[in-house]
């Protein structure tokens, strides 16, 4: 008669933090977060995410030949119009225009939280949850956690994925400028989470240009930005890349898992906090939902409570961070012009290949897509978010840096309406439209 199986290892806490003592430095874990800690938590179940270009109905064109007169932004034009085209479509909304870090432009209209929610009307501090504005911050990170460690963007990523994770055909193909422009050749669910992009690299990707996607072609993943979450942690040396490797009887793969989350989100945290948000001044940036951050809704006339998409760590690196319209614009004039996070040099660079920004043209998965959009002022890029939950409650935010010095961002509670027999406008379509609209070569009115 055989003995019976016994099933894996059941780590004791001691073991558990003996492992965390030896595999994981400068964060603060312990096996009761670990145990408690759930990768999937169900308030994911249900919400959806943007797509990048995937929802613009305006096919902007890419390249315009250079411009003989210059064209600069008429502001208050610039501002009545968004105002014109926003009031009536949508719950509420922010927006503020700087130019080298300094407002010439604020609008704020309706509530962040409707009346039957307390009645707290939209200001530049006011918190809403970014979507996938996230990922030019987590873009923001990563140019400057290579640039400390020397790394290339062409650098492959699989010398610093956990060597627990089985690596799939041709991922050691990737390097970590296709999952910032979006050509890594990955696939996975719209809402990712640590299990995804597990199993997403052991799927591995395809070379074949004839393949519906395959390395090296545009595709929007939240996985690509998911992964470098993971990255960070082991670059900065926050988690070993092998931590687990060397106790095969001690954990099972889900608390195994569970540690490496909880490992990489408070790595990526703590790394943001400190060398992004920080050095801006934007001290307030949260992954959770505190009570004063604003609400989703249907809609201008939205009488049910507004919905909490909750705390969103389990995603941070492609969504999750809590922002102002002051904080994201703090963040991103301190980027563009100052030298506390990375050289305007290196932040341009960015931008020019497309790193955290979105393409103007809706390729939908196809070839390389341009980073920028060439106006009459000069080139503009833009990153969209929009994190929803199926029915009719939206938090959209976009953040563009433009011409001239100057940064805009508009954040909106609900779908914007006013479409073709009441249908959804793409937010991002109707602000860069109405920036496109505006400019013009009299001379500036200084406000």
């Amino acid at each position: 008669m055989e003995p019976p199986r016994r099933g894996p290892a059941v780590a004791s806490d001691r073991e558990l933090d003996r492992l965390l003592v030896e595999h994981v430095k400068g964060v603060a874990v312990d096996a009761q977060t670990v145990r408690a800690h759930v990768i999937r938590p169900p308030h994911l179940d249900g919400a959806f995410s943007d797509r990048g270009s995937e929802g613009s109905k305006v096919q902007f064109a890419p390249r315009r030949p250079p411009i003989v007169v210059p064209h600069h932004l008429d502001v208050g034009a610039f501002g009545a119009a968004l105002h014109d085209a926003l009031k009536d479509n949508v719950a509420g909304y922010v927006a503020q225009l700087r130019q080298n870090g300094h407002a010439i432009f604020i609008k704020d209209w309706q509530f962040a939280k409707r009346s039957q929610d307390g009645s707290e009307g939209w200001t530049t501090d006011v918190q809403l949850h970014v979507a996938s504005v996230s990922k030019l911050m987590t873009a923001i990170a990563m140019t400057l956690l290579l640039s400390e460690h020397n790394i290339s963007p062409d650098a492959q990523i699989i010398d610093f994925l956990p060597d627990y994770w089985a690596k799939g055909p041709n991922i050691q193909f990737i390097v970590f400028r296709n999952l910032m422009n979006h050509t890594s050749g990955l696939t996975a669910v719209d809402v990712i989470d640590f299990d995804i992009m597990k199993r997403a690299i052991a799927d591995g990707i395809s070379l074949d240009r004839n393949a519906t996607n395959h390395l090296g072609h545009y595709c929007y993943q939240n996985l690509n930005f998911g992964l470098c979450r993971v990255l960070l942690a082991v670059i900065n040396g926050n988690i070993s890349k092998s931590a687990g490797v060397f106790f095969p009887g001690l954990l099972d793969p889900g608390l195994l898992d569970q540690l490496w989350d909880v490992a990489t989100i408070a790595s990526y945290n703590q790394y943001i906090q400190t060398n992004v948000f920080r050095p801006a001044g934007a001290t307030g940036a949260t992954l959770d939902h505190r009570d004063a951050t604003g609400l989703a809704y249907e809609g201008p006339g939205d009488s049910a409570r507004g919905w909490n998409s909750g705390n969103l760590e389990n995603v941070s690196g492609a969504a999750g961070w809590h922002l102002s319209v002051d904080e994201v614009l703090a963040v991103m004039s301190e980027f563009r012009r100052g030298r506390s996070i990375v050289s305007p040099e290196a932040a341009q660079a960015m931008l020019d290949d497309g790193f955290g920004v979105d393409p103007f043209v809706n390729y939908q998965c196809g070839a390389t897509a341009p980073p920028g959009l060439a106006t009459p002022a000069g080139e503009i890029y833009c990153k969209n978010g929009r994190w929803h939950d199926g029915n009719g409650h939206e938090e959209q935010s976009l953040a563009y840096f433009l011409p001239q010095d100057m940064e805009l961002v508009v954040l909106t509670n609900s779908p914007v309406g006013g479409g073709p027999n009441g249908t959804e406008q793409f937010f991002r379509d109707v602000v860069t439209q109405t920036y496109l609209n505006n400019l013009t070569t009299q001379p500036p009115v200084h406000l």
